[in-house]
């Protein structure tokens, strides 16, 4: 049985006052059974993780460089993360993929970084509202996926792949359990066709999940766990979804 995960992406939120109530507000309230892990902004990420060394919460970064070094002003690179002990980096959010036309296969290659320095990387897929109302919601996230899956070849198995609709994300919509499964089964399927171990592959949901939904969508039979946003700012709204996956 897969075991659930709850991953906090802060974006860009935080100040260090608050992020050390956040934490500590966080470990006050586990164990959780359940991995669980926060996604600070850099500038942030050692302060996070002097904070969580020898505690039950594991750190990641939001992004990273598909290079390793370079003239690349403003990037950071898998190795310099996997320095700090990130267990995971997100890539290929959809807020990346929108405001800084991160392309499908510089998401693969961003995947193809984190891997090469030992990290996990969390891939995101899904689509516009615009995409789903034309009926393309499936032809979208095979197409996302497909590019990780092509570049990665048989160690595809040693990602996380987090299913996050566009127009669910801190919109305050969510899509339905129903709607969230299908998606997480075709997607299982696809991997399935990758990997004999896509059975063992967690994939998460993001969009606007939140304490009093939460159990109910990772109660489906492919969801693992979420991607959690706006709600994993407040330690109670966040220990609460981390309670639901269990």
């Amino acid at each position: 049985m897969r075991r659930k995960l709850v991953v906090g992406n802060w974006k860009m939120n935080g100040s260090r006052l608050a992020n050390a109530e956040l934490l500590a507000g966080l470990e006050e309230a586990g164990p959780f059974d359940a991995d669980v892990a926060v996604c600070p902004p850099l500038v942030y990420l050692s302060e996070v993780a002097l904070s969580l060394q020898g505690k039950r919460t594991a750190w990641g970064a939001q992004d990273c460089s598909a290079r390793d070094s370079g003239a690349y002003t403003g990037e950071v690179s898998a190795a310099m993360l996997a320095e700090f002990g990130c267990k995971y980096v997100i890539v290929g959010h959809s807020e990346r993929r929108a405001l800084h036309a991160e392309s499908d296969q510089l998401v693969a290659d961003k995947a193809k970084a984190a891997l090469a320095h030992h990290l996990t990387p969390i891939v995101c897929v899904g689509e516009t509202l615009a995409e789903r109302e034309a009926g393309q919601t499936d032809v979208v996230v095979k197409r996302q996926m497909s590019a990780v899956i092509h570049t990665l070849g048989h160690c595809i198995s040693q990602i996380v792949v987090a299913y996050e609709p566009v127009w669910a994300i801190g919109t305050g919509k969510t899509a339905t359990p129903e709607q969230a499964q299908a998606v997480h089964a075709l997607l299982r399927t696809q991997l399935h066709a990758a990997t004999p171990k896509s059975e063992e592959m967690q994939i998460l949901y993001g969009g606007s999940v939140k304490p009093d939904n939460a159990a109910t969508l990772f109660s489906q039979p492919d969801i693992d766990g979420g991607l959690i946003g706006g709600a994993s700012l407040k330690a109670a709204d966040f220990a609460a979804i981390c309670r639901a996956a269990a």
